[in-house]
């Protein structure tokens, strides 16, 4: 018999929820351009810009453009890159990460695609930190303290509830599509 919580879900008139999980910095990237066909868009105008040191206002000016073509290398993902990337201290801020990578990367990191997509144009990450953290905060609300890439963790396998978890329990049907390793496989 279905309980009065599932009967209140299954009478929503929302019937599909889709959730795309990217890495970092990518709504800009991709999307961030969208602004400039629909002004109704959080997205970006080009007068964003970050310092190359984030200690030093006179630093050079990294201005964000539409010259992307591909990141490579990658910015750093570990929760003090992305502390730093975010908050801009005690270890600096995106663009001035980015060149600690490698000299000249500021300007990749600092430029997205031309705008080609329909969007909801808001993102937050629950936590700032790398890859594997924040997909466990997506599908359970928690990283369970987990904040950087141990890969014995991983194997191991995390013992919280998941949002597939609730939903089979309230009966309700849902589908996991991933491209490599869906991070689903990460609980117990």
């Amino acid at each position: 018999m279905p309980s009065e919580a599932s009967s209140t879900i299954n009478s929503c008139s929302i019937k599909t929820v889709m959730v795309l999980i990217q890495e970092n910095h990518s709504f800009d990237h991709m999307l961030g351009w969208m602004k400039s066909i629909n002004p109704e868009i959080d997205g970006v105008t080009g007068k964003e810009y970050n310092l190359i040191s984030a200690t030093d206002p006179n630093s050079e000016r990294v201005y964000f453009g539409n010259q992307l073509e591909y990141v490579d290398p990658d910015p750093a993902h570990s929760f003090q890159a992305i502390y730093e990337q975010v908050f801009g201290v005690p270890w600096g801020q995106f663009a001035q990460q980015a060149e600690s990578v490698e000299k000249g990367l500021s300007e990749t990191v600092m430029n997205e695609f031309n705008p080609e997509f329909a969007v909801c144009d808001r993102w937050f990450a629950s936590l700032p930190n790398s890859t594997q953290p924040n997909r466990l905060f997506m599908h359970s609300a928690t990283s369970h303290g987990y904040i950087s890439h141990d890969t014995m963790k991983l194997i191991q396998g995390f013992p919280q509830k998941t949002i597939f978890d609730s939903l089979d329990d309230a009966g309700l049907s849902f589908g996991i599509y991933y491209a490599n390793l869906p991070s689903t496989l990460l609980y117990k």
